[in-house]
């Protein structure tokens, strides 16, 4: 299977075709979608002039979406090396606090509820305000927009997909489901600003307490 380095190689070989070029550049997002497969997919294309079924599409576009692509995935892999190197030190130092961390797949980091409703700007943007957040004290409103208007739309299934998680960090109580159930549970409210499924270890306590 292909990884991502290679794919993002065929994208720029001049030498294949465009549908090559393009079903490679749909082929990274299977090793990394931030907003998700389809949603990141139409993040791209709107961004760049693509049309989403435009087997065609210019190769210079392909590669400017492929760049805005790798950026974001560049944030992201050095948030993971960071996390992973002072995880390593505190253990050293006898601190094993129960905490999530990423499981390293292509699932979406910061999921959209809607594909077709996603924040603005570049997605390595996104995510370094994702990065900020979980860095920081978890907080009460959106880590991506600050809107504070967070919803519940209805029972959410923690499913084997995404960061594993554990008691402890940015715990959600109150509506939607259970505090930190099982070994995944990632999945907050759904921002009304800019449709991102809210990570929970973003979040303090109170969001979900008032959610509806």
């Amino acid at each position: 299977m292909a990884g991502f380095r290679s794919l993002a190689y065929q994208v720029r070989d001049a030498r294949n075709d465009r549908a090559l070029r393009r079903h490679s550049l749909r082929r990274c997002l299977e090793r990394f979608a931030p907003y998700g497969h389809r949603a990141t997919w139409w993040h791209l294309c709107d961004r760049h002039g693509i049309a989403p079924e435009d087997r065609g599409a210019d190769p210079l576009r392909l590669v400017a979406a492929l760049e805005e692509l790798e950026e974001a995935r560049a944030v992201w892999l050095e948030y993971e090396r960071q996390f992973a190197e002072r995880r390593r030190r505190e253990k050293h130092h006898g601190l094993r606090r129960p905490e999530w961390a990423w499981g390293g797949s292509g699932d979406a980091v910061v999921r959209c509820a809607d594909p077709g409703v996603r924040p603005e700007g570049a997605l390595g943007e996104v995510l370094r305000r994702l990065v900020r957040a979980l860095e920081s004290e978890p907080g009460t409103g959106c880590p991506i927009c600050g809107d504070e208007e967070l919803r519940w739309p209805g029972a959410i299934p923690l499913q084997g997909a995404g960061p594993r998680a554990h008691p402890g960090h940015g715990a959600v109580h109150g509506a939607g489901p259970g505090p930190w159930e099982g070994a995944w549970a990632w999945d907050g409210p759904v921002c009304a600003g800019c449709g991102i499924v809210v990570p929970r270890p973003a979040l303090t306590e109170a969001p979900a307490a008032g959610a509806a």
